[in-house]
C-alpha cells in the first residue's frame, strides 16, 4: 500500500484513512485514524456518535455496540495489544464478551468525546476486517424451474455428445441443475442478528418490486450463452442469458434497485455498475472441487482451481441455445455452501412479486 495514499474507508458519511502499523505487531492488526477536523477540549463535550447512543452514567459515559463474535479478535489484537492501545489513546475502558459468545462491546469513559472516539475507531476496525471475510449469503434469483432444468440437462447432454473432444470439456464442469440461479449481490452476515436485519431490509424492497412487476410474476426466458473473457479458446465460465419475455428491462431494474438499497444501508459492497443478469452453466472451478459453489462470479473464489477449457465449438453450436421459459415470482436471501430439500441453496429469507 502507498503510505502517501492510504486506503479510505467510508462509515456513515465520514472518511477514515487506514494506516498499516509496524510488521512486528499482530499480522491482522492495523491502526485507524479519523480524517476530520482537529479535536479540541472545547469541542469535546459537544461530540456525538452518529450511529450509537452514548448514555451518561454516575461514573461518566457509556456506549454499547453490537459486534459479531467472530470479529472480537480484531479488536482485542495479539495478546490484547489492540484493545490496550485503543483504551490508552481514547482514555476509555472497553469490555468485550468472551470469544464465541454473541453480545455487545461496552465502552465507558469519563468524557463523552472519549467514548465517541473509541466507538468510531472500533467501527473502522470492524468495517475493515469485515471486508476480509468471505461472503456468507447472497441475494439470488432462482433459475431452477423444472422446465429450465430440463433444458439445461439437454444442453449438457448435447455438449458432451458434440464437444467432449475439445480441450478440457468435461462433465464435471457443468452446474448442478438444482442450483441454477442469478446472483444479485453478496453479503457478509456473521451472526443471526445480521441475517434478521437483512431479511427486514429485503421486506422493505417488496413495495418497489411489486410496483415494477404490477404485482404479477415476471415471465422470463433463458436463451443463449456467453463468455466474459477475451479468448473463447481459454474460457473459465460460460453463462446462460436471462431476459424478460417482453424485452423490457424490469428484471434489470429490480436487480439494480436491490443492490442500491443494500449498498445504501451499508450491508453490501457494490461490485458492478449494473448487475450482470446471467446464470452459470459451466465453471472450471467445479472440476477441482465438488464442494465449490458458484455464485455468479462474485465474491472471493480460489484462482488456483481455475483451468480453462476451449469453448469455441460450444459457442458456435449452442450460442443461441434455448433453455426454456418460466415465471419468476421470488427473490431469495440464500446461504452459501448449503442445500435445502429441493437441492437449491437454503433460504434465510424471501420476498414475492405477487
Amino acid at each position: 500500500m502507498d503510505v502517501l495514499r492510504p486506503q479510505l474507508i467510508n462509515i456513515n458519511g465520514r472518511k477514515y484513512r487506514r494506516n498499516i502499523i509496524k510488521e512486528e505487531h499482530y499480522e491482522e492488526e492495523e491502526d485507524f485514524s479519523y480524517m476530520g477536523p482537529p479535536e479540541s477540549e472545547e469541542l469535546a463535550e459537544d461530540e456525538t456518535c452518529d450511529t450509537h447512543i452514548i448514555e451518561q452514567t454516575d461514573k461518566g459515559f457509556r456506549c454499547a455496540i453490537d459486534v459479531p463474535s467472530v470479529l472480537y479478535k480484531y479488536i482485542i489484537g495479539k495478546k490484547g495489544e489492540t484493545r490496550r492501545r485503543l483504551e490508552s489513546d481514547t482514555k476509555t475502558s472497553i469490555n468485550i464478551p468472551k470469544q464465541g459468545i454473541e453480545g455487545q462491546i461496552v465502552i465507558t469513559g469519563p468524557h463523552k468525546a472519549a467514548v465517541s472516539s473509541a466507538v468510531t475507531r472500533i467501527e473502522v476496525l470492524i468495517e475493515s476486517f469485515r471486508r476480509k471475510q468471505p461472503f456468507t449469503h447472497f441475494l439470488s434469483i432462482p433459475l431452477n424451474d423444472p422446465k429450465i432444468q430440463e433444458g439445461f440437462l439437454k444442453f449438457k447432454d448435447d455438449v458432451m455428445q458434440q464437444c467432449s473432444q475439445d480441450h478440457r470439456v468435461e462433465e464435471s464442469i457443468f452446474q448442478n441443475p438444482a442450483k441454477l440461479h442469478l446472483t444479485v449481490g453478496t453479503l457478509v452476515l456473521l451472526n443471526d442478528m445480521e441475517v434478521r436485519k437483512v431479511c427486514e431490509h429485503l421486506q422493505d424492497c417488496q413495495n418497489f418490486i411489486r410496483d415494477i412487476t404490477e404485482g404479477k410474476p415476471l415471465p422470463l426466458e433463458v436463451t443463449g450463452i456467453e463468455y466474459m473473457n477475451d479468448d473463447p479458446a481459454m474460457v473459465d465460465v460460460l453463462y446462460a442469458k436471462v431476459n424478460v419475455k417482453d424485452r423490457t428491462d424490469k428484471l434489470q431494474v429490480i436487480a439494480d434497485r436491490l443492490v442500491e438499497h443494500f449498498v445504501s444501508a451499508g450491508l453490501m459492497v457494490r461490485e458492478w455498475d449494473r448487475v450482470k443478469l446471467h446464470g452459470t452453466v459451466m465453471n472450471t472451478l467445479f472440476r477441482k472441487d465438488s464442494t465449490v459453489e458458484d455464485t455468479g462470479g462474485q465474491g472471493r473464489q480460489p484462482t488456483s482451481a481455475r483451468e480453462a477449457f476451449d469453448a469455441r465449438n460450444i459457442l458456435k453450436t449452442f450460442g443461441a441455445y434455448r433453455f426454456g421459459e418460466f415465471e419468476l415470482n421470488t427473490v431469495l436471501l440464500s446461504q452459501r455452501y448449503s442445500t435445502d430439500c429441493t437441492g437449491y441453496y437454503t433460504s434465510a429469507g424471501s420476498i414475492n412479486f405477487s
